[in-house]
């Protein structure tokens, strides 16, 4: 499972070092690809193949599902880290994530989320609030 929060930067090459903690799980490989909110989900090979068999159990009828696929399958790629840990993000997904040098990468459970370190600091000042407000209904 990954948790928690780490700011590490993008070098000039795109590359980016995984945070210690996660590199056992991802050193096998791993598959990046656009998430939800314009950040970049990180999956271990394993839970991507997962991902991808609930894509496969929706209806080809299904325009959303259709849609979906098409945009989170497009966008993928898969890497497997070097000696040092790090991971080349693709252009294309650096642009997706409007990402520069300052990245913040979370560990969101099944995934990895690496977010611009500015639009993560606005998501979570805004869900902050609403966090801390929820109730059991």
């Amino acid at each position: 499972m990954f948790l928690g929060t780490y700011t590490p930067r993008l070098d000039e090459k795109g590359r980016l070092i995984l945070p210690a903690k996660y590199r056992d799980d991802l050193s096998y490989g791993l598959v990046l690809t656009r998430g939800q909110e314009r950040c970049i989900y990180v999956f271990s090979q394993r839970e991507f193949e997962k991902q991808h068999e609930q894509l496969a159990q929706a209806s080809l009828t299904s325009r959303k599902a259709r849609d979906y696929a098409r945009v989170f399958l497009s966008g993928a790629s898969d890497e497997v880290p070097d000696k040092q840990g790090r991971v080349t993000i693709p252009q294309v997904l650096r642009n997706y994530g409007d990402l520069d040098r300052e990245v913040t990468v979370i560990g969101a459970g099944n995934r990895i989320e690496i977010w611009d370190s500015t639009a993560w600091q606005q998501y979570l000042q805004e869900q902050e609030d609403v966090f801390s407000e929820t109730d059991e209904d």
